[in-house]
């Protein structure tokens, strides 16, 4: 056993871990954050998304070990408070949801994104979340509301700008959470890394 430091959401959590404890266990388990699923644990269905330094990682396919001081964010840093982040808000508006276990891994794929890429068009937001698996939407409402987060971020970023107010970034996700957050410039893979694959496998999905 290790015991190990993670900050996640901004917050330090400290834990016990076996070497070959994952980072999804570790967050789930030890910090009690369950909002970052468990499906396939291969890497493949993108349900454990999260942002590490942010950049997305597979935290199915990571140690806990190796997230020793790393800055993380899961699907529960997003919110502000009550208040949706847009990109949260966008999928609930256009019903990109159904029965939601896929839908931290796509909210996080989204957020680094549009980091990236503020002003996608429909053919780059479909390879961005083709590391992200669904199986009840059938994706065009996903793709929609992705849009539709691109342009709130968009409007809030350009109205600040025009004002003069103050931008600043959002130390959580580095985008845009209404008037107050914008984007941060930087360039980053939008696919979550792959970093090793942990043996220790489950028989099926953990919400």
């Amino acid at each position: 056993m290790r015991r190990i430091t993670l900050r996640v959401n901004g917050t330090a959590y400290t834990g016990e871990a076996e070497p070959r404890k994952t980072l999804a266990d570790f967050i789930r388990e030890d910090c009690g954050l369950t909002g970052t699923h468990l499906g396939c644990e291969h890497g493949v269905c993108g349900a454990c998304t999260i942002l590490m330094d942010g950049q997305t990682v597979r935290s199915c396919l990571m140690f806990a070990v190796q997230a020793e001081g790393a800055e993380m964010t899961t699907v529960e840093g997003l919110a502000d408070g009550d208040r949706l982040h847009p990109i949260q808000q966008a999928y609930w508006d256009h019903h990109a949801l159904q029965c939601g276990f896929c839908t931290p891994g796509f909210l996080m794929t989204t957020v680094e994104f549009l980091n990236d890429n503020p002003q996608p068009t429909e053919r780059e937001i479909r390879e961005a979340l083709a590391g992200n698996l669904c199986r009840c939407t059938g994706y065009q409402n996903i793709v929609t509301a992705v849009a539709a987060a691109a342009h709130t971020l968009a409007a809030a970023t350009g109205a600040l700008r025009e004002t003069g107010a103050a931008v600043p970034v959002s130390r959580a996700t580095g985008v845009a959470a209404g008037p107050r957050k914008t984007r941060a410039t930087r360039a980053a893979p939008h696919r979550a890394r792959q970093t090793g694959k942990p043996s220790k496998r489950r028989s099926g999905p953990k919400r």
